[in-house]
């Protein structure tokens, strides 16, 4: 029990230390902090400025009084008594060129003079006949009889109350205001955090295996709506990373376990039955399945690489019939049908030579392998840019199909062995080579009655 009770404190402050480190906090102790400092600055320069205001207003209206005392003299300088209007709130002294006070307010009356000011000076000082604080200003006056000063004084304690009234205010009114500042601003902020607060949430739910979940997206069109815009879009890459990577291994798992099944099948056979076939026989089934083994793992890599662009080859201007006619020559060292390159002219392009290499002797091989017995490659210059035809006089290729074919292993006719219908990935290798260098591919019917696969690429400068 001890325990937990001690547990409880430092539970507390770790929440409290959690709390300080987030986003609402700190806006909130920002906005009360710099608010509450202008404020501040605010609420004292008004109340300098109002006492001082204050203050001129009762040295005008004492001078004012003081001026009327001396126009008085001017007229009759023996004038007395000099009347105020409140004996507790003004005074006036008459004094004359030696220093004596010749005539003066009842209330100050057989005093001496309370201050020496030259005129028009004026200055502060304590009455005798009040606690309060006075200002006392100085005017001259210039009769026949000789040069008076006229001393009109009035107290300033409405001045200072007013100003003590509105620092009580200030003092109680800030506190409040910064209060209800703060409350209001960790409402807005926390209410404009909500969704960012949903968004963590829902990313922090989202497992490898949950990547097609998605985050909420307000419709605000703010920031938080482009961070979830943003985080949605990163989900969509994530997932179709995770597509691309999981079809990588259903691909290689299916296509490699064909020859791997053919190699353990000729050994068993080998092992069991010595007799019905030879070193050399499994040896040739072994290599062949090997390089068929190595082809598509090369593809598979190829394809893998294009998937995540991380493909980056030398991309340099070169001669496409140039490296069109290496890949035929390779081509007919290997095949007996004929291969018709006359229609093949300059067409140069900016690209990855070996990538493009790839391209052109994965349409070859697909011609060849379908042709009955005649192939027809043609390059030339079209517009802005090149473009590579490969026709064969096969069977061809159903108009509905003719997407299809670029898909990775697919193969249109079932019954065919996987030696005759390759490993189907040539033409998905074509489309993405394609696509890599700007490109396009497509298939149309061939004038010799088969298939004909049409690449266009952009024109490379000379």
């Amino acid at each position: 029990m001890r325990k937990t009770m001690s547990n409880r404190p430092r539970a507390r402050m770790t929440r409290l230390r959690e709390l300080g480190r987030t986003v609402r906090f700190r806006t909130t102790l920002a906005a009360v902090l710099v608010v509450g400092l202008v404020l501040l600055i605010s609420g004292v320069a008004m109340v300098v400025l109002l006492r001082r205001s204050l203050i001129e207003d009762v040295r005008k209206t004492a001078r004012f009084r003081a001026e009327a005392v001396a126009e008085l003299i001017v007229v009759d300088s023996s004038a007395d008594p000099i009347r105020v209007g409140d004996e507790e709130d003004e005074f006036v002294q008459v004094i004359d060129e030696h220093g004596a006070v010749v005539s003066s307010s009842s209330n100050v009356e057989g005093q001496p003079p309370l201050i020496e000011l030259d005129p028009p000076e004026s200055a502060s000082l304590e009455v005798p006949f009040e606690d309060d604080p006075f200002l006392a200003v100085a005017w001259g006056a210039v009769t026949p009889e000789g040069t008076y000063t006229i001393l009109a004084g009035r107290t300033i304690e409405a001045a200072i109350e007013s100003s003590r009234v509105v620092t009580s205010l200030l003092v109680v009114g800030l506190p409040l205001l910064l209060l209800v500042l703060g409350v209001l601003t960790w409402r807005v902020t926390g209410r404009a955090l909500g969704p960012v607060e949903s968004i963590r949430t829902r990313v922090e739910a989202i497992s490898s295996r949950e990547l097609h979940r998605r985050v909420p997206a307000p419709d605000s069109g703010d920031e938080i709506a482009r961070l979830a815009i943003t985080m949605n879009q990163m989900l969509d890459r994530l997932e179709e990373s995770q597509v691309r990577q999981r079809r990588f291994v259903s691909d290689a798992s299916h296509e490699l376990r064909s020859p791997v099944a053919s190699i353990r099948q000729r050994a068993e056979l080998a092992l069991t039955h010595p007799e019905e076939t030879s070193a050399e026989e499994l040896a040739r089934v072994v290599l062949d399945e090997d390089l068929r083994i190595q082809r598509l793992v090369e593809d598979l890599l190829l394809l893998a690489k294009m998937d995540e662009q991380t493909l980056d080859g030398p991309r340099k201007p070169l001669d496409l019939d140039d490296v069109v006619f290496e890949e035929i020559d390779r081509i007919r060292q290997s095949s007996a049908k004929k291969i018709d390159a006359g229609g093949v002219s300059g067409g140069r392009v900016v690209g990855d030579r070996k990538q493009l290499a790839r391209l052109v002797a994965n349409l070859l091989e697909n011609g060849v392998r379908h042709a009955q017995s005649r192939l027809s490659v043609t390059l030339m210059q079209e517009g802005d840019g090149v473009v590579l035809r490969v026709d064969d006089d096969g069977i061809g290729i159903p108009e509905e199909e003719r997407e299809r074919v670029f898909e990775r292993f697919v193969r249109l006719q079932e019954a065919r062995d996987r030696d005759s219908g390759g490993g189907g990935l040539g033409l998905a290798i074509v489309a993405e080579v394609s696509e890599v260098h700007g490109g396009k591919v497509r298939v149309l019917e061939s004038p010799l009655g088969g298939a004909r696969f049409e690449v266009r690429l952009p024109r490379g400068s000379s």
